[in-house]
């Protein structure tokens, strides 16, 4: 996988398809590497993986075609340092709330000048030292930063935050969001609907793209229609869960017709 092609591919506004992956299985997220999708989001802030398993999901991504973006739990210079080193090609930051939070992003994606990244030679993203040079030379260019807006103090710093050099996605996250505005859940809430709006403003204001996490199938292309671009479905747990819950279901409804 080129690391350099999923930022370029989201800053020319591309659609990419990806999904989040909560278990910390490799070999689910080797399932969704290999069904296509653009990107797959490996979560550590809600998600049951370890960086052990974080390590392993990542090699089980290797050469699918869908570029790994790991979520941190929090905006923490040593967690930027330890996903990128693995080898991740994004990182997506949760509950920013303004430009000085989405410009500490940046520098703990960036090795100096460019940024503040601490620099190690052997490390996984560096090919344990074969390509360190190269890494030391362009990380600055390699790297996706989603900024993540899910409170009211983000929405009013919006602008800001779309403006900062260097986060290239602003992703709203409709949970939090919506529970934070005071309305759970109530997508179609004017509250939520003038609040996504300005996010995807700002974001086409600065030539940034804008995602969101859908939950159902049949939401895509509304987003898109929307102006999303950088769009997620779902959840690797999640679709078993439907998956089993639906066997069950039509096995319950065969042995009552039967």
């Amino acid at each position: 996988m080129n690391e350099l092609a999923l930022r370029k591919r989201a800053l020319a506004k591309e659609r990419l398809i990806g999904t989040f992956l909560n278990t910390g299985s490799p070999l689910l997220a080797e399932v969704a590497g290999q069904s296509g999708l653009d990107w797959c989001q490996l979560d550590m802030e809600h998600g049951s993986g370890s960086w052990g398993m974080l390590a392993q999901q990542l090699m089980a991504l290797e050469g699918t075609g869908a570029a790994p973006v790991v979520r941190v739990s929090s905006l923490n210079a040593d967690y930027f340092k330890r996903a990128l080193d693995l080898g991740v090609h994004g990182i997506m930051i949760p509950n920013i709330s303004d430009a000085e939070e989405a410009r500490a992003a940046v520098s703990y994606s960036r090795y100096p000048p460019h940024g503040t990244r601490g620099v190690a030679i052997m490390n996984r993203s560096a090919r344990y030292g074969a390509k360190f040079a190269e890494r030391l030379e362009s990380a600055h260019e390699n790297t996706l930063i989603v900024a993540q807006i899910e409170s009211p103090t983000a929405i009013e710093n919006v602008d800001a935050i779309a403006a900062v050099d260097g986060v290239d996605v602003l992703f709203i996250g409709p949970m939090d969001l919506s529970v934070s505005l005071g309305i759970p859940r109530q997508f179609d809430h004017p509250k939520y609907v003038e609040a996504t709006k300005k996010t995807r403003e700002a974001a086409a204001r600065h030539g940034k793209a804008c995602g969101i996490l859908g939950f159902a199938l049949d939401e895509i292309q509304t987003l898109y229609q929307q102006g999303y671009t950088f769009v997620a479905v779902g959840s690797d747990g999640g679709m078993v869960a439907n998956g089993m819950n639906a066997l069950v279901a039509a096995s319950k409804d065969a042995s009552a017709s039967a």
